[in-house]
């Protein structure tokens, strides 16, 4: 594996060993991002908790005067530019206050598309006049924001959109007529970012289109399963006259701005699913030391004890995953800047060199935030069921994430695609290493004393996971080619293993870090939660890895493989059960999320 000093790219990590130091764990915030999310957890706590029946009820003017409370603590603007009105903090900050609104339920979807989808557009594509006439006014919460993407027969395949725009006569306005739905903050936004084709473009191109220029039309209120409290409506132009100078970016190059736009908000889906994952948990573990059955409370029992670990064990793993991600996103924002690029033009370009990553957190988030609320219903038992208990109403909520910012069948293909073709470009050498593990395939394992270190045998075998996923993704692109896109469910296994890969390796880097940040500090049970997290990791990438090879290889290339496959994915004995009891004590005692 190659390893330099120079700042890891997007997809390196699958060739590339990372350097702990390099970086960032949840546990070095400083005092000042302690303090903002500090701020988010009261705001939660005195404004949102309380009130969660009536935001569900969509109780008349609710969210957005929350919205407005929130702008005068100035939670909209964190990573605004000081500038426009903004705080001007770094992708690390922005994060930390996703992750602690996340577990807001209903509000934390108003927030998140006003802050993100809705705000970040106009920040990163506007001219200077654009983003002087709004961004002020939506840091400041005075304008709520939308974005326009989904139509009823384009979901996916964003660029199939049939909402028009065409050139008016005397060339000032462009006259926009079609139909949104599914559009989040849409019974209350001022502003829309609306994608639309003009003319007979084969590409999107994107408008800021203010309320109140006419022609938009808002449909009453969708009922949904969850997250009934945020606002979600269709919404019509019906020759809507928007001003020329409102064109947002270049024409036909809406498309680009809607994926760009959708990677940084696939980022923060996955740190607002983390903040939900934590306050769930902290639930179960209240409710298990409360609830007495057979005399005594239920977190004595080693399946409620289980449980409890399981979902902290994921959580921490994700929360791993996203910090890193992160700090790789600043990284890459600062290097461009250091070449010369404008900070948003920098912002975009970090965060569309981690695409791969984007996608990865954001299956990986939200599908841990599904565990964790299902497990927090069973915990509950009979009341997780009630509508008068906490759970119901964070099992339905969660269901959404796996559907937003694109679904994860889709994002799955996306890692696996955004890979391919960063290789295909030459910007990621994948092929080099995937033909050194198909030599290796052919020669003598090395059984070598295995080190007693933790840390060098994690190192081992996140290494070794990598080794599968080369060969399997190596193999089915040389053998399918072409036929690999069709190939779906091949796709999705090389891309769980991805997955799995890079959760594993950002437990390890962030327990090992830790280890030697507070060299005094016992921290046994973070050890434990990155064994079991492996442990368990090495079993679900030998279970993807034979239903891939199963797919597409035969004979005794198949038998060849598969044997990698095993060696790659092979473990020391582990009692599992033992570490789970360790970290649900501790979380037990504490009485909520400790970690």
């Amino acid at each position: 594996m190659e390893n330099n000093n120079k700042a890891i790219k997007g997809g390196e990590f699958l060739i590339r060993e990372t350097d702990p130091k390099d970086v960032f764990i949840p546990e070095e915030f400083d005092e000042e991002q302690k303090m903002i999310a500090q701020t988010c957890h009261d705001f939660i706590d005195q404004e949102i908790n309380p009130k969660l029946d009536a935001i569900d009820n969509m109780e008349e003017g609710l969210t957005v005067s929350l919205l407005d409370k929130a702008g005068e603590l100035g939670l909209l603007g964190i990573s605004i530019p000081e500038d426009l009105g903004g705080f001007g903090k770094n992708f690390v900050t922005g994060m930390l206050s996703t992750e602690v609104l996340g577990g807001s339920h209903s509000f934390a979807v108003s927030i998140s598309a006003h802050t993100g989808i809705g705000t970040l557009p106009i920040l990163y594509y506007g001219t200077d006049e654009q983003k002087q006439k709004y961004i002020p006014k939506l840091a400041s919460g005075e304008w709520k924001a939308s974005y326009c993407l989904t139509e009823p027969n384009s979901g996916s395949d964003a660029n199939s959109g049939k909402t028009k725009a065409t050139l008016s006569e005397d060339g000032k306005h462009y006259i926009v007529n079609g139909q949104k739905m599914w559009i989040t903050n849409a019974g209350f936004a001022h502003v829309f970012t609306v994608f639309a084709k003009i003319d007979d473009d084969e590409n999107l191109s994107a408008f800021i289109i203010e309320k109140d220029f006419g022609g938009v039309t808002i449909n009453p209120e969708e009922k949904k399963m969850g997250i009934k409290g945020s606002s979600t409506c269709q919404v019509f132009f019906n020759d809507c006259k928007v001003p020329v100078e409102n064109l947002l970016g270049e024409r036909q190059g809406g498309f680009k701005i809607a994926l760009n736009i959708l990677n940084v908000g696939r980022v923060k889906l996955a740190g607002a699913a983390i903040g939900g994952s934590k306050r769930v948990i902290d639930a179960s573990i209240q409710y298990a030391n409360e609830r007495n059955q057979f005399g005594r409370p239920i977190a004595k029992y080693g399946a409620i004890r289980h449980k409890l670990a399981e979902q902290a064990i994921k959580t921490y793993a994700s929360n791993a995953a996203i910090y890193r991600c992160s700090q790789n996103i600043d990284d890459a924002i600062n290097d461009c800047v250091a070449q010369g690029m404008d900070k948003e033009s920098a912002t975009l370009e970090g965060i569309r060199q981690f695409a791969a990553e984007a996608a990865i957190l954001k299956v990986h988030g939200s599908e841990v935030l599904d565990y964790v609320v299902d497990e927090g219903v069973q915990i509950y038992g009979g009341m997780g069921y009630s509508a008068e208990a906490p759970m119901e109403r964070a099992y339905r909520d969660a269901r959404i994430n796996r559907i937003f910012e694109g679904t994860n069948e889709i994002n799955r293909m996306l890692i696996v695609d955004t890979l391919l073709k960063k290789a295909m470009k030459g910007e990621l050498d994948l092929m080099t290493p995937a033909q050194n593990v198909a030599k290796e395939l052919m020669s003598i394992p090395d059984f070598g004393e295995a080190s007693d270190d933790v840390f060098e045998q994690a190192h081992e075998q996140v290494k070794k996971f990598k080794k599968a996923v080369l060969m399997i993704a190596g193999s089915a692109a040389q053998k399918l080619m072409m036929e690999l896109a069709k190939e779906q469910e091949v796709l999705m296994n090389i891309a769980d293993m991805i997955i799995e890969t890079y959760v594993a390796e950002s437990v390890l880097l962030r327990v090992e870090k830790l280890v030697k940040v507070k060299k005094d500090a016992t921290l046994s049970e973070q050890i434990d939660v990155l064994n079991v997290y492996l442990y368990d990791s090495a079993d679900k990438l030998n279970k993807y890895g034979k239903d891939a090879l199963n797919s597409f290889a035969e004979g005794d290339e198949l038998r060849m493989m598969l044997m990698g496959l095993k060696r790659f994915t092979k473990q020391q004995p582990f009692n599992v059960k033992e570490a789970r009891r360790r970290i649900a004590a501790h979380l037990i005692a504490e009485g909520k999320y400790c970690y």
